[in-house]
């Protein structure tokens, strides 16, 4: 009979959220049993503590800067407990001066054998400071840095600032009003170069303070390679890009709308644009007004038919634009208007000028009165009417704002006065009929807070079309993978509708477009809009001499556009440019494409979808192979992070601390008007009523990634910074314990290989430290970053803090030399490897403690940040001890447990029962390490033990705690328990409770039988073992409700 292999079973999408539901749920019943339950191990009461003598201001650090830190006592009054400006202190000038950051070769040059990782970092704006969005994102990228450089990869990690041309020219003009220089209050009272330098001076000053918070953040970037978008280096790339995609017609000179900013006098890409929903007529303020104007109110008025005495009636919420309209659509099967089709209108205020009343399809018959006024030139559905019905294209509006000729006895006049203007003038002309509440969207400049017009206006475009299908190619392909999935919906769903991009930008700061304006001696000048004028060039050289080409035998002179491009185009170049494009350079060669690019969703469309277009085109390769994208950061109220909210958090404003009045005086500092600052302030006061505590860099990091979330939305929450400040102070304080065990004088084995006479408690935790570097290089590959931040707490906390170190005291105090020598090479092996596995994570803290660690004999090296990952290990893999040591902790816990509860005599009479065979022998083995680890410090009692064997019927007039499927706790207690029924009571509640459980995970287990997967088959295997132990917990709390039934009078 041939063999035939089952095929898996595709997951469902609805399966996949019940296989992440489960894992969530087995992760907070962790995290639950070690917040909330007995711990494995007796609790020790607080001790006095005495008020630290130092504080962490006072700290000065003694290590010249980029020399190794110099080590001071951990018992002087710095030291003693954890202070991270203390511990932060001098190393990152080390790392720096050390080169590490650097990429690791080959000594030929050659990459390391594992190849590269390269992620080049999103280039914030050179506006302001970094905000703690940035530290998010930042934080991710440099623990996957870090991982991949202590796996020895040849990493690199490129830093840089983008000029971002709009916001930083918008900022630098609000500050000019505000603080003139030299009398001068605005752009215009400047030249382009004094105006430009002025940016460059801003630009220096935010490039610093960047780069600063960087630095303390522990970023670990390649300095030597940083970046800026407005360079010699990457302007040469911009130039060469738009000279070569001019070259072959793919940018191309036209007369089409664009986005303007009346305010800015520049059009706006989609992403400086703001959206506001109205639901009817709503007042908004726009700046150069005195009063609000209204919004979200259609107005309806006629226009009389030319040669007769009938009308046909629009409705409008841009009242003004009537100004510049130049027909009227009809749906063509609207029998209302199938006479009017063909006739035209009088303009009833430019006496000059008919309308021609058009059909077509896109009308929408049912809205307003099915008949809709065309404005070609000031509105975009009406532009692709215009063009398909040859409709003049008349331009109402100046760039200020202000209307122009072609209004009539408007010229001059601001547009949202003329709106009330007209509507006046259709009254006196009895053309106006009525006005009604109506849904609308108002496209506001995120820069300025004014109103966006369409405005017909001549620009540079970029085609799209053929460079998106290759850019769609590779992703369906899987050549480059974009996660989480639904931002490769948005990408793919973005570029498959994307329209020609408008490149140019009217601004003063940014890339100035290499293209040039031919005249011809003699000639009237050409039109601006046709391409036949234009020539681009390298320099402008090139360009006369293309010029000259173009009209041979005639004196031709250029002028340079004064326009510059949209910052995405540079941006777009980001990846491959840094890397030294168009020139053929090493770096190009070794480290392009790129590995990973982290970045927020939101820029998806606007950035990554531009970056593989361009990188496609001009390298022939990707940009990347991944891109990960990290989750929009929110205040705890759930607003958008703003300036004007006051809920803006400079990351060093969390590693240092800041009173309340630093932060009131910051927004004083900044931009905002006396209102929003007022508004602010209120925010802070309530969100930080004490200002912020000091957490620094490690705590903060650690925080943002448990945070990191595949939702679309994250929270900072203050308190779970200061619960991670509590994780620094434990890793700390346990270091300390740990160092003073081994003294001075140890020297580590050569080798952490098993001897064979490790006991019980270290074959487990040497496997728990394996099973979590398992776990941790699962997840960070996966990209979970919250999962492996989970993993190591647990294991250094929960596991080798708590439970090991306590438990191999007696061991190191009181066992043979052997014993004591064994337990000590574990708890060296335990830390060291759990300070690699928490360094990606938290940089400083672990190299302050690794550093003061002993080396094993033949290991030199420099940092823990160039030190091995580690990577499980078979031999470490022990699942029988894990197991047994598991049943001692358990057993141990429940009897504390109980006896807690329970205390009634002296002397408690406890009952461990075995369910099998395995654990009978495992208690009968380790019973006095279950007594040992039972003492409890509040009243000691006398314990006496009594173990039961499989089968053996459970000792009546008890209460119980299940441990698991392998054992039951039993605590006499029928003489001391006073209200039998109230037991029962609170008995039943449990064996609801596990009634419920065991529901919900047989529908699990049924759910899961239907699919085949290696995810499948180990979540099936987890539900299988939960269910065996909910299964024994529900036949306990039954067995003992009915014992309890029976002691009732």
């Amino acid at each position: 009979m041939a063999h035939t292999q089952a095929l898996e079973k595709p997951i469902s999408e609805e399966q996949r959220l019940e296989l992440e539901k489960f894992a969530d749920k087995r992760e907070g019943q962790a995290q639950r049993a070690q917040q909330q339950q007995p711990s494995a191990v007796p609790k020790k009461k607080p001790g006095k503590q005495d008020a630290p003598a130092v504080e962490s201001k006072d700290w000065v650090e003694e290590t010249p800067a980029g020399q190794k830190k110099i080590p001071k006592p951990l018992d002087n009054g710095f030291h003693k407990v954890y202070r991270s400006k203390v511990v932060e202190s001098a190393w990152y000038s080390f790392w720096e001066a050390q080169g590490l950051f650097q990429p690791r070769t080959e000594k030929d040059g050659s990459l390391k054998p594992k190849g590269k990782y390269v992620i080049a970092i999103p280039p914030p704006n050179v506006t302001g400071r970094l905000h703690i969005g940035h530290a998010l994102a930042l934080s991710l990228e440099d623990t996957l840095i870090r991982w991949h450089r202590m796996r020895q990869f040849s990493t690199l990690y490129i830093p840089g600032c983008d000029h971002a041309g709009i916001a930083t020219q918008a900022v630098v003009e609000k500050q000019l009003a505000r603080h003139p220089k030299d009398g001068k209050s605005k752009r215009q009272d400047f030249s382009r170069a004094e105006f430009v330098q002025l940016c460059q001076d801003w630009k220096g000053i935010y490039h610093q303070e960047i780069n600063k918070t960087m630095r303390r953040l522990g970023i670990s970037v390649d300095w030597s390679r940083e970046a800026f978008t407005m360079s010699p280096q990457l302007s040469k790339a911009v130039t060469e890009a738009f000279v070569q995609l001019h070259s072959e017609g793919l940018i191309y000179r036209a007369n089409r709308l664009v986005h303007w900013s009346c305010r800015l006098s520049t059009a706006l890409s989609t992403t400086e644009i703001d959206h506001k929903e109205l639901e009817g007529t709503t007042k908004l303020d726009v700046p150069g007004y005195d009063k609000k104007i209204e919004f979200g109110t259609l107005t309806y008025f006629k226009y009389p038919v030319e040669g007769s005495d009938q009308t046909i009636e629009v409705a409008t919420t841009r009242p003004e634009t009537m100004l510049g309209d130049t027909g009227i659509a009809v749906h063509p099967q609207d029998d209302r208007y199938k006479d009017f089709v063909g006739k035209t209108v009088q303009h009833p205020i430019i006496p000059y000028r008919k309308l021609r009343i058009v059909a077509d399809d896109y009308v929408d018959s049912k809205f307003g009165t099915g008949a809709v006024k065309l404005t070609p030139a000031h509105d975009y559905d009406d532009f692709k009417l215009g063009k398909k019905h040859d409709l003049p294209f008349i331009n109402i509006l100046n760039e200020d704002g202000t209307l122009n000729n072609n209004a009539g006895p408007y010229a001059g006049e601001k547009r949202f006065n003329a709106r009330y203007g007209v509507i006046e003038e259709l009254k006196k002309l009895g053309l106006y009929t009525r006005q009604e509440p109506s849904k609308m969207v108002v496209p506001i400049c995120s820069r300025s807070g004014d109103i966006i017009e369409p405005l017909l206006k001549p620009q540079w475009w970029m085609k799209t079309e053929p460079l998106t299908k290759p850019a769609i190619a590779v992703v369906e392909s899987g050549e480059l993978v974009i996660r989480p999935e639904v931002q490769k919906r948005v990408y793919l769903q973005w570029l498959r509708d994307t329209e020609d991009w408008c490149l140019s930008r009217q601004l003063w700061w940014g890339h100035q477009i290499p293209a040039y304006y031919i005249s011809i001696e003699g000639e009237d000048g050409g039109n601006d809009t046709d391409d036949d004028y234009w020539v681009c060039g390298r320099t402008e050289r090139e360009a006369q001499e293309k010029a000259e080409r173009q009209f041979p035998g005639k004196k031709v002179t250029i002028k340079r556009d004064e326009d510059v491009l949209d910052t995405w185009f540079s941006s777009g170049l980001w990846p491959f440019s840094i890397l030294g494009w168009p020139d053929k350079t090493p770096d190009l060669e070794n480290y392009f494409p790129n590995t990973t690019m982290e970045t927020g969703w939101d820029i998806v469309p606007f950035w990554v979808s531009r970056m593989v277009m361009f990188s496609l085109k001009l390298t022939g390769k990707v940009p990347f192979t991944e891109v990960f994208c990290h989750a929009m950061v929110r205040d705890r109220d759930g607003r958008k992070m703003s300036k004007s909210h006051g809920n803006v958090i400079d990351p060093l404003d969390i590693v240092d601390g800041i009173t309340l009045d630093d932060l009131h005086q910051k927004l004083l500092n900044g931009n905002l008007a006396q209102s929003e600052v007022k508004k602010a302030e209120k925010y802070q006061k309530k969100a930080f009523p004490h200002g912020i505590s000091e957490m620094g860099a490690d705590a903060l990091r650690f925080s943002l990634l448990n945070t990191q979330s595949s939702n679309s939305y994250i929270t900072i929450d203050m308190e779970t910074m200061h619960r991670y400040l509590r994780f620094c102070n434990k890793i700390y304080q346990a270091t300390k314990y740990v160092l003073g065990k081994l003294g001075n004088d140890f020297v580590p084995r050569e080798s952490s290989a098993l001897t064979g006479k490790e006991s019980l408690p270290e074959r487990w935790i040497l496997t728990k430290m394996n099973i979590a570097a398992k776990q941790i290089n699962q997840a960070l590959e996966e990209r979970d970053f919250p999962r492996s931040a989970q993993v190591i707490y647990q294991y250094l906390y929960g596991e080798l803090f708590d439970i090991y170190i306590e438990n191999s005291k007696s061991i190191i105090l009181n066992g043979m030399p052997e014993e004591a020598r064994s337990a000590v090479d574990t708890l060296y092996t335990a830390i060291e490897n759990g300070l690699r596995l928490l360094s990606p994570f938290m940089p400083f803290l672990t190299e302050e403690l690794w550093q003061r660690l002993p080396c094993r004999p033949g290991v030199d090296i420099s940092s823990i940040t160039i030190a091995e990952y580690p990577e499980y290990e078979s031999s470490f893999h022990d699942p029988s001890s894990e197991a047994a040591y598991e049943l001692v902790l358990g057993c141990s816990k429940g009897i504390r447990s109980l006896v807690e509860q329970y205390t009634f005599n002296d002397i408690e009479v406890v009952y461990i029962a075995a369910l099998n065979q395995t654990s009978y022998d495992t208690v009968s083995a380790q019973l006095s390490a279950i007594e040992s680890l039972s003492l409890y410090s509040r009243n000691y009692k006398t314990l006496n033990f009594s173990i039961l064997k499989p089968g053996e019927i459970n000792p009546r007039g008890c209460t119980v705690f299940p441990v698991s499927a392998d054992a039951n706790i039993y605590l006499k207690v029928k003489d001391g328990i006073q209200d039998a029924a109230e037991e029962v009571k609170r008995l039943k509640v449990k064996v609801d409770k596990a009634r419920r459980e065991l529901t919900a995970t047989d529908d699990f287990i049924a759910n899961l039988s239907t699919v085949q997967g290696k995810d499948v088959a180990e979540a099936m295997q987890s539900a299988e073992m939960e269910k065996r132990d909910v299964e024994a917990r529900l036949r306990a709390l039954e067995e003992s409700v009915k014992d309890f039934e029976d002691m009732i009078v």
